[in-house]
């Protein structure tokens, strides 16, 4: 667990009340800026279908969700991609709670999460829109690397040793 500055980051299961209604907020956010438009909640139920968080859970991965004081503010997952690769995904802070330094803090109880798992670097994915992620994934040492994987969402790969 990390407390800080009002921040405590820990492990939850990805289907608790916070922890979805985190995740329906990331699936919402994200959707809607590339649609340009707000998503529906069928569009968000339809996404989080099938969407592969089950394995967020040891020994195939990690779901922490932070809470700034009583309220969750913010979620994230590590996923180990082999025995080498942690793949980071599902990465949110609400905007009430943007700029209060939790995004920093749950990048690095994310990545303590994958070295527990084992991961020696992590991976992730990401789109070209979303400049606050990119942004924070620079910041915090990870750098531009070749496509691990495909698919329609994913424009710019990053990596950072851990």
């Amino acid at each position: 667990m990390t407390v800080t500055t009002g921040w405590a980051l820990r492990p939850e299961p990805y289907d608790t009340a916070d922890a979805t209604a985190l995740r329906r907020d990331y699936y919402d956010e994200v959707a809607s800026r590339y649609w340009k438009r707000p998503a529906t909640a069928a569009e968000i139920d339809e996404g989080l279908t099938n969407d592969g968080v089950e394995l967020l859970v040891p020994p195939t991965g990690q779901f922490l969700v932070g809470r700034y004081g009583d309220e969750p503010a913010a979620c994230g997952g590590v996923l180990l991609l082999d025995a080498e690769r942690a793949e980071l995904t599902r990465v949110f802070v609400r905007p009430a709670y943007r700029g209060s330094g939790g995004a920093a803090l749950l990048l690095g109880a994310l990545e303590d999460a994958a070295r527990a798992l084992g991961a020696r670097r992590m991976v992730l994915n990401t789109r070209l829109d979303l400049i606050e992620a990119r942004t924070l994934y620079l910041r915090n040492g990870y750098a531009e690397i070749p496509a691990y994987c495909e698919g329609p969402y994913m424009e710019v790969w990053y990596g950072k040793e851990l």
